[in-house]
């Protein structure tokens, strides 16, 4: 089955783009850990404070909280459609790269979602 694709745009026919399911199970992933908490009107609670931990200084205390965030955000969210595995998180610069690997439950097949989280560049 095919969903929107994340973020909004059109493909070569000019009709709205669609994916498949494991490319709309990364879409749900980026859009949890890229939003931020009171980002969404109806849904405030909606989100993680990853972006926010980007200006963090580099140390293993902030991988740790970044690591436990980011899994508490997406099996609060996600946790009817994915079984999170492992959660990654490297700093690069002023990003943060996150591996996210889960199991999707109605396939229980393996996924990988890689998010690259931006800085500030200035």
């Amino acid at each position: 089955m095919s969903q929107i694709d994340y973020s909004f745009q059109f493909d070569g026919s000019g009709r709205t783009a669609q994916t498949d399911d494991s490319g709309y199970i990364r879409d749900l992933i980026e859009q949890v850990l890229l939003t931020a908490p009171g980002e969404r009107v109806m849904r405030p609670a909606f989100g993680s404070g990853v972006l926010q931990l980007v200006f963090a200084s580099a140390s293993p205390e902030v991988a740790a909280t970044t690591q436990f965030l980011i899994q508490g955000a997406l099996q609060q969210w996600l946790s009817d459609v994915i079984i999170v595995d492992t959660v990654d998180v490297q700093m690069q610069d002023s990003a943060l790269l996150i591996t996210v690997q889960y199991i999707e439950r109605r396939t229980q097949t393996r996924g990988v979602a890689q998010i690259s989280a931006p800085g500030d560049s200035a």
